[in-house]
């Protein structure tokens, strides 16, 4: 026997046939497809979807969130209430201002009604006082009348003369008596009149009935001038038959008349409103 038949050999063993078949077919594929691919050009890139992924919503997370909106909540109601607060009071401070304004007008007309009060208090009484001067100075008047008329009529029964004077005496005192009194359209007496309601009067203290409006008055007797004026004659401004005034003629230059409602019953002089003429009843 050789003295190397029992040692092995280092050669790697064949492989079979069909192994090294094979790895030649699947070289040779390979290197096909590497060929045709790098033939046809670049690859198409596939698209690329890129996944993200949300955080996951915890308990106290959760939580958290309540808590916030809650918080925002009660912001909410507290400014509504703060707002509504602020309203009332504006409404209340309205309400306080226009009750004091209103107060103070109620105080104001309050003020001004005591003090007409006063004032027309003080002017009745003045009234008062001067209608019971005049009333007095009336009576005095009246009773020299009459002593004047029995006088004359002892000395001079028959005196027409006499008789004028006397009742002519009674209208100026009637007059006289009525100064100061008001004016008043329409009004009779016995503390307010118009002007033929005052001739009216006087002259129904003698008896004497005139007509009730001035127009007729300025007619009734004989028309005298100016210029001879007697007392207790009736004078007129106007025509005669349309006059629209009517005064007592006084003596000494002056007569007696309600005016207007801005002076009431006045005497004054002849030249301080000229009559257009006069007529003598007595």
């Amino acid at each position: 026997m050789s003295h190397t038949a029992h040692i092995p050999s280092h050669r790697k063993p064949r492989q079979r046939a069909s192994k090294s078949a094979l790895r030649a077919g699947v070289a040779g594929g390979v290197l096909s497809t590497i060929a045709v691919a790098g033939a046809a050009g670049p690859a198409q890139a596939d698209p690329v979807t890129q996944t993200i992924e949300m955080p996951t919503i915890t308990s106290g997370f959760s939580t958290a969130v309540a808590a916030s909106a809650q918080a925002t909540q009660q912001v909410a109601l507290d400014l509504e209430t703060q707002a509504d607060e602020d309203a009332a009071a504006e409404k209340a401070a309205k309400t306080a201002k226009k009750a004091h304004a209103e107060a103070v007008r109620k105080a104001e007309a309050k003020k001004k009604a005591e003090a007409a009060a006063k004032a027309k208090a003080e002017a009745e009484a003045k009234q008062r006082a001067e209608r019971a001067s005049r009333t007095s100075e009336r009576t005095t008047l009246s009773a020299s009348s009459g002593s004047s008329d029995s006088g004359s009529s002892a000395s001079a029964p028959s005196s027409s003369s006499s008789n004028v004077s006397g009742s002519a005496a009674s209208i100026v005192a009637f007059a006289k008596a009525q100064v100061g009194d008001a004016y008043s359209l329409g009004s009779t007496g016995p503390n307010s009149w118009d002007c033929s309601s005052l001739v009216q009067a006087a002259y129904r203290t003698v008896g004497i009935d005139l007509p009730r409006v001035s127009q007729a008055q300025s007619t009734f007797g004989t028309q005298v001038s100016l210029d001879n004026l007697q007392p207790g004659d009736i004078l007129y401004w106007g025509s005669a038959g349309s006059a629209y005034h009517v005064a007592v003629y006084v003596g000494g230059g002056q007569f007696v008349g309600a005016q207007n409602s801005s002076t009431g019953t006045v005497q004054r002089s002849l030249d301080y409103d000229r009559p257009t003429g006069a007529v003598r009843v007595l």
